[in-house]
């Protein structure tokens, strides 16, 4: 069976009981650490994956990964997805367990790329706009990126505003080049 179908449908089930319980916020923090996680230390995934490490280690490593003091739901997941061999599975149903989540709320990802920080009221201002047009909630990032010499680059679901001085450069620079 495909792994995307299989970390899909253990994320579903995960999200339903959650959601039932009233613990799908908590949940989500916690996915996201262990998604986080698995980005951040790549040997995490090989460590997982390894069949001659004993479940109960894997279990304290998974606990540790999504941020150490979790929720029983959390842990009976983990101990479901151990007993039944599907933890190299288990990146794939945390980042499945985000979209899922992020589609019940009606929560849409936004970034805010700038060549100096801003403040927090700019980006406050920013992320409103974002949830106007959108009429859903923002997780709003920023990043500093000075190779963009100036003003911003906006995304957000599929739409991208980039208003930044290197790309009005390279387009000049491609107007007098033709």
């Amino acid at each position: 069976m495909d792994t995307g179908v299989i970390a899909v449908r253990y994320a579903k089930a995960f999200l339903e009981s959650a959601i039932q319980l009233k613990k799908e916020d908590a949940v989500y923090e916690e996915m996201q650490t262990l998604a986080e996680n698995y980005l951040q230390v790549p040997r995490l995934r090989f460590t997982i994956d390894n069949p001659t490490l004993a479940a109960d280690k894997k279990m304290a490593l998974l606990k540790t990964a999504c941020g150490g003091d979790i929720n029983d739901l959390t842990i009976r997941f983990l101990e479901l997805v151990l007993k039944e061999g599907r933890e190299a599975e288990m990146q794939f149903m945390a980042t499945a367990y985000l979209t899922l989540y992020r589609k019940h709320k009606n929560i849409i990802r936004g970034k805010l790329t700038t060549a100096v920080p801003v403040s927090a009221e700019t980006e406050a201002k920013m992320k409103q706009m974002v949830e106007s047009r959108t009429h859903g909630n923002v997780e709003f990032n920023t990043e500093v990126d000075p190779d963009i010499i100036g003003g911003f680059i906006l995304e957000y679901d599929t739409y991208c505003l980039d208003a930044s001085v290197r790309t009005k450069l390279k387009g000049i620079l491609q107007q007098l080049t033709v």
